[in-house]
């Protein structure tokens, strides 16, 4: 695989987001524009289970300034003058991120993505991104997502995965198996959806040797177009914060985790963009671990470290 450019014009050895969204959107800046949708998850409001997802404290991941605007016009106006003014971004992708964003009937669906979609200028607006579970997807719903890809935009459908392992997802909370979301990547076979996995890395019970085969599971499903991979961290207002006070748990150290992304990245498959390769939370709401530098400088020591190492995404993929 060759080097990819990226945003700031240096190269990278992995599919970058940032080299992709330059390439597919001719060198114009590509922002998305958070929502809160007001959904919830079948694993909080008693359908599967209470409490959510045991890491999961949804205002970990959700910009302040949206968790205070409850209005969906707001909030995309906000996230583009705030995107415009801090990014000089040219477009913008709706991305409708907290809890799960499918989890109620269609037609309400339609509604919130309609209103969201109109709130943008038509001109501006590229893509809309959906997060959610794979427990929460069906036909219906995914005719819904391809309705607006028909239109033009470019619609990806983010699940969590986080783990391969049911006796983690059990674990978790999660609510879901692994054979759920095999289903729902089987329905999504021929979709022109583009499709979205998010996994977790650090469950403690959780040896290296196992996560480097969430790659080959990722790697056996051709609809899989990007990845999002995120390190466990423990956030306050979680169970496993709570977990973590009474007995803190080995997590990943900021140079750990790139000597992991060393070994996974070359597993996999080389089509495959990566939107993110770490997660970060709200210092104020984070426990554990704080790995003491902003959201640019540990991209920044991840990828000299995958540069320094000669990591090249792919390298060591076989395709069956």
């Amino acid at each position: 695989m060759e080097k990819l450019k990226t945003v700031d014009n240096g190269y990278k050895n992995y599919n970058s987001y940032g080299a992709y969204l330059k390439k597919k959107y001719e060198g114009q800046r590509v922002f998305k524009i958070i929502v809160d949708g007001g959904f919830t998850c079948p694993n909080r409001d008693g359908s599967k289970g209470y409490g959510g997802c045991t890491y999961c404290n949804v205002d970990s991941f959700t910009p302040e300034l949206t968790r205070q605007t409850s209005n969906i016009r707001e909030q995309i106006e906000n996230g583009i003058e705030r995107a415009v003014n801090g990014y000089k971004a040219d477009k913008f992708i709706i991305y409708f991120q907290p809890n799960t964003n499918t989890y109620a009937p269609t037609h309400y669906l339609k509604m919130m993505y309609d209103e969201a979609l109109d709130a943008c200028p038509s001109d501006k607006v590229v893509g809309l991104s959906i997060g959610t579970r794979p427990d929460c997807i069906d036909a219906e719903k995914i005719a819904l997502l391809e309705s607006y890809a028909h239109k033009g935009l470019d619609v990806d459908l983010e699940m969590g995965m986080e783990s391969i392992y049911n006796e983690t997802l059990s674990r978790i909370n999660r609510g879901c198996t692994h054979e759920e979301l095999e289903h729902t990547l089987n329905l999504l076979e021929n979709s022109t959806l583009d499709v979205c996995l998010h996994t977790v890395f650090g469950f403690p019970w959780e040896s290296t040797e196992m996560m480097l085969r969430y790659a080959a599971e990722i790697n056996r499903f051709p609809q899989i177009k990007f990845v999002k991979l995120h390190q466990l961290y423990v956030v306050q207002g979680s169970i496993m914060g709570v977990q973590y006070k009474r007995e803190p748990f080995k997590l990943f150290s900021m140079e750990e985790y790139a000597a992991f992304l060393a070994q996974f990245i070359p597993l996999l498959r080389p089509d495959i963009v990566i939107q993110r390769l770490f997660g970060i939370s709200d210092l104020d709401l984070l426990i554990a671990p704080n790995w003491g530098l902003k959201k640019s400088g540990i991209q920044t020591y991840l990828d000299k470290y995958l540069e320094k190492q000669n990591v090249v995404q792919g390298s060591s993929y076989i395709s069956l």
